[in-house]
């Protein structure tokens, strides 16, 4: 069963992302798309069981549409703060690498909690660890491991805990 999900999450996303790039589209494009995307889905693929931890309820895909809005922001404030940084005359840098812990249990939290902090200007996951993640940060800010989860992880556990435990 989780197999047979797992193919169904990656029908749609890759449906979602055909009809993205082709728009405004015809009937030749949409047959074509869901002819593509259908034998893309039950190709064997290694390690796509990991999307059959995509929860179907309701609250979990509003949750996953509020993720989206709410990494775009995350997105546009750490360029704004990363450029701000840069075009500073005393660039104001302090990195280094901090460890920071997740309450995530599933691989597909923690993989895209993970890709989202790295995909987030000024961060980038260098290593994760069971529930620890090794963040190399450009401006290490707070003394204590909570601090910096909070800071660095906390707003995306937030909507990830609904989307996929």
């Amino acid at each position: 069963m989780k197999a047979v999900k797992a193919r169904l999450v990656l029908f749609i996303l890759a449906l979602a992302i055909w009809f993205l790039l082709t728009y405004p589209f015809d009937m030749q494009e949409l047959i074509a798309g869901s002819i593509i995307t259908l034998l893309i889905a039950v190709m064997p693929l290694p390690g796509i069981d990991v999307l059959g931890e995509f929860r179907w309820t309701p609250k979990a895909l509003v949750y996953a549409i509020a993720y989206v809005f709410y990494f775009m922001w995350q997105l546009i404030r750490a360029n704004l703060d990363v450029a701000f940084r840069v075009l500073h005359p005393r660039l104001p840098i302090e990195p280094g690498i901090v460890k920071v812990k997740t309450i995530l249990r599933t691989r597909l939290g923690r993989l895209i909690l993970a890709n989202s902090i790295t995909l987030t200007p000024g961060t980038i996951t260098v290593e994760s660890n069971g529930e620890d993640f090794y963040v190399h940060w450009i401006k290490v800010e707070g003394v204590q491991d909570k601090e910096r989860t909070k800071k660095i992880v906390a707003g995306f556990e937030k909507y990830l805990e609904v989307i996929c435990g």
